[in-house]
């Protein structure tokens, strides 16, 4: 039998998932459960944990543990600060927080990162570090797409910056609470993609662009079916237009995600001609925690 070698946690918001890895970072065993922060009374952190990986805990007495996410927020079980970037694997491993797990051993968490722009603009993320560490790469940028999306930046193995675009939360803003959303009819019509993605690289900013989806619809330019897709098209266009042109111009471009939003993403690099590796969260999230053990 394989023996363990880290206790690997990824505490977020509305999720709990732990993972324990062998020596070589492959998982073993896997829990998880809705213990996100969120749903965790104060002081409650410790039961959590010993309820969920107490047979782990207890098999396994001398095993390390990390923690990484949101775990590590004012609103978790301890505020593990922003380690300002450029950061290296061994910087940020340095800076992670300890918390008492109970009969004598610690726990350690993974600090956010912080950075800002040329502008002096401040950004912030929390958990995201861990997965772009295990991604492995060198040299390029990481994207992670979500409610809001983070691309991070690498330079020879250290994580010299990175930005967030509040991408989904617009799209379902603006379906949800704008006259854009009226004009939405079901089943979408991918073809609005393309042309949300086209209409990114217009003039006049990312605000009168998104009006184009409810004059294209009364002129005739395009239907109803469409506006979801276009306004994906031209958030996700934006977003990357953005993302490229804050970071190197080279080297790899690794996007961490499943489901449909994959297909979005590498449809939107290949319109600007870039092509990307797709990663699975788990995989990188497993792997940046080991890379963090051995720093």
């Amino acid at each position: 039998m394989t023996t363990p070698a880290l206790l690997a946690i990824d505490w977020g918001t509305t999720r709990f998932r732990a993972y324990l890895l062998d020596r070589a970072g492959a998982v073993l065993e896997r829990v998880s459960s809705d213990d996100g922060i969120m749903a965790v009374k104060p002081g409650g952190f410790p039961a959590v944990l010993a309820i969920r990986c107490g047979m782990w805990l207890a098999r396994h007495p001398d095993i390390p543990v990390i923690m990484a996410g949101m775990v590590g927020s004012r609103n978790g079980w301890i505020e593990a600060p922003y380690r300002a970037c450029p950061a290296t694997a061994s910087e940020i491993a340095g800076a992670m927080a300890e918390v008492d797990i109970g009969n004598g051993r610690k726990a350690r968490i993974v600090p956010g990162l912080s950075t800002r722009d040329a502008a002096g603009a401040p950004d912030v993320m929390r958990g995201e570090e861990t997965l772009a560490l295990g991604t492995g790469i060198e040299n390029g940028t990481v994207i992670l797409p979500g409610t809001h999306s983070k691309w991070v930046h690498i330079e020879s193995g250290k994580i010299k910056s990175f930005a967030t675009f509040m991408t989904g939360e617009f799209y379902a803003t603006l379906l949800s609470q704008t006259i854009l959303g009226k004009l939405r009819e079901e089943p979408d019509d991918a073809a609005g993609f393309t042309k949300g993605l086209e209409a990114a690289k217009r003039p006049g900013g990312l605000t009168h662009q998104a009006f184009a989806a409810r004059t294209s619809v009364l002129l005739g330019d395009m239907s109803g079916h469409e506006v979801a897709p276009f306004l994906s098209g031209l958030l996700i266009g934006s977003e990357v237009d953005a993302g490229l042109a804050m970071g190197q111009s080279g080297g790899d471009i690794v996007v961490i995600a499943e489901g449909i939003i994959v297909d979005s993403y590498t449809k939107a690099l290949a319109a600007r001609g870039r092509v990307c590796r797709l990663m699975a969260t788990e995989e990188c999230f497993t792997a940046g925690l080991a890379r963090l053990l051995k720093a």
